[in-house]
């Protein structure tokens, strides 16, 4: 790809990996909007972080986050769970079968 700008032809490339169908004006809308996001990272690029640790967690910079207290809460029955399940076989969902 190139840095400058996508072309539409790299627009539907990535549409196509992604699994999404674009209408032409969308097409012309993420062409701008990609190309957009990659100039950003062009001009990220730019910056000198030699002397910058690398992290291995967002959180690894020594902030704790705010966690609530664990606490046992009672869960719901089968038949509360199972309410709004379009087929269910027992205590379970039951689901189209996937490997032959």
């Amino acid at each position: 790809m190139s840095s400058s700008s996508l072309s539409l032809e790299e627009v539907r490339r990535i549409a196509a990996l992604a699994r999404l169908r674009l209408a032409p004006e969308e097409e012309e809308r993420f062409a701008g909007q990609l190309s957009a996001i990659l100039a950003h990272v062009e001009q990220l690029k730019e910056l000198d972080v030699s002397g910058v640790e690398p992290m291995t967690h967002a959180l690894a910079a020594g902030e704790v986050p705010a966690l609530r207290e664990d606490a046992v809460l009672p869960g719901l029955s089968p038949e509360e769970a199972l309410a709004a399940a379009p087929a269910r076989e027992g205590t379970a969902f039951k689901v189209p079968r996937i490997i032959e």
